[in-house]
């Protein structure tokens, strides 16, 4: 005679019951203890977080924090068609230079085919998204080949890296052409 088995699936549940129960209690103890006390003050977020990032020391400066010392530069820039372009842009973050308004390093000095890479980054042809009417955007060697100089030529050769127009404006005033504007 075979016994009828009988299962008793009322255990197996309150098992499970059990270990969700646990892992729940576990769980918020858990995030009770990792949770920073400021969680939450302000929305979904660390409220300390705003002291954190204002006590940050800063690594970026305005032009202006440039300029102040790079008179001649100033002038330069300010009158070219580079003087909305960030000084950190091309040369890197003040803080690497300047620290409680005493100069510590000197940035690197951009040259020879790093300076062509720069200029690129904003003025090729093949960058699409650029809007062509704000930005004079070029094509190399082409560029070069039109204006009849070596394609090996780096753009600070024709152009002042701070007012990329002034000499191309001062060689066409020697020769009688009008000045470039773009």
């Amino acid at each position: 005679m075979q016994h009828e088995y009988k299962s008793n699936y009322l255990s197996h549940v309150i098992k499970i019951i059990l270990v969700l129960v646990v892992v729940g209690v576990v769980g918020v103890a858990v995030r009770a203890m990792v949770l920073p006390k400021s969680f939450g003050e302000f929305g979904h977020y660390r409220g300390d977080a705003i002291q954190d990032e204002i006590n940050r020391p800063n690594r970026h400066g305005t032009n202006a924090s440039c300029l102040v010392c790079h008179p001649y530069i100033r002038e330069m820039h300010l009158a070219g068609v580079h003087s909305t372009v960030s000084c950190e842009f091309c040369h890197g973050p003040v803080a690497d230079h300047v620290k409680n308004g005493k100069v510590t390093n000197k940035l690197p000095k951009k040259e020879g085919k790093e300076i062509k890479r720069l200029c690129l980054r904003c003025h090729n042809q093949i960058i699409r998204a650029r809007p062509k009417e704000s930005i004079k955007m070029i094509s190399m060697p082409q560029h070069l080949e039109q204006k009849h100089v070596r394609t090996d030529h780096n753009c600070n050769q024709c152009h002042n890296v701070h007012a990329p127009l002034m000499w191309v404006n001062e060689a066409k005033a020697m020769v009688g052409v009008g000045e470039e504007t773009k």
